[in-house]
């Protein structure tokens, strides 16, 4: 398919709709939050709840949010060993500030996603569908997009010691702001934009996937 002058289309993000009023609430499974703030500790449960117009402090362990449907929340200064929003529905998530050991996006429906000044260990996009994605100022040691379906995805000033894209099917996805030290497979960065200096640093890579001896 034949790219536009505008290609790759930047994400479409804007800010989580919050209300001026929040009432705290008390973090549990199923729950039904609506307008609430929620300071986390501990292992936390809201697998399979709903947050909307929601805003989120976290120092916890594990918070368990999946299978959620998250709507115009944001998290700001977490500090968690693992969140976990797998399978969950995203629409208008902005998280900024603080340190994630495992972030698990896999399978997970995502509208709008923000993910600002974070230190993630692990970051897993496996077999999501993510359309207007925005990941800025970030350090990620790895980070695993494995037949992900992705449209409208761009790295600003970000790291990653590792990307496994294997599979990912890629639309409007913009690398030039992700300076990584390896990718896996370079073959599955079909339709993906990178920058003269990263083409030229994965060029014995991409020969070697076509078959290319190169030899001085």
């Amino acid at each position: 398919m034949a790219r536009s002058p505008e290609s790759p289309a930047a994400p479409r993000v804007s800010p989580p709709d919050l209300p001026d009023t929040l009432t705290p609430a008390e973090p549990a499974r199923s729950a039904d939050l609506l307008a609430s703030r929620l300071t986390l500790s501990g292992d936390v449960d809201l697998a399979y709840s709903t947050l909307e117009q929601c805003v989120v402090t976290a120092d916890a362990g594990t918070v368990d949010m999946t299978g959620a449907d998250v709507m115009d929340v944001d998290i700001t200064g977490i500090r968690a060993a693992s969140l976990k929003l797998r399978d969950a529905g995203i629409r208008r998530l902005r998280i900024t500030g603080g340190r994630i050991g495992t972030l698990d996006l896999s399978t997970t429906r995502i509208a709008e996603l923000e993910l600002r000044d974070l230190r993630i260990d692990y970051l897993n996009l496996g077999a999501a569908k993510g359309t207007d994605i925005v990941i800025a100022d970030c350090t990620i040691r790895a980070l695993d997009m494995p037949q992900a379906q992705l449209t409208r995805l761009r790295f600003d000033d970000c790291r990653s010691d590792e990307v496994d894209p294997r599979g990912v099917r890629a639309t409007d996805v913009d690398l030039r702001g992700l300076d990584a030290l390896a990718f896996i497979d370079t073959n599955s960065l079909r339709g993906v934009t990178l920058t003269t200096f990263q083409v030229q640093q994965l060029a014995p890579a991409l020969a070697a996937g076509v078959g290319i001896q190169v030899r001085d």
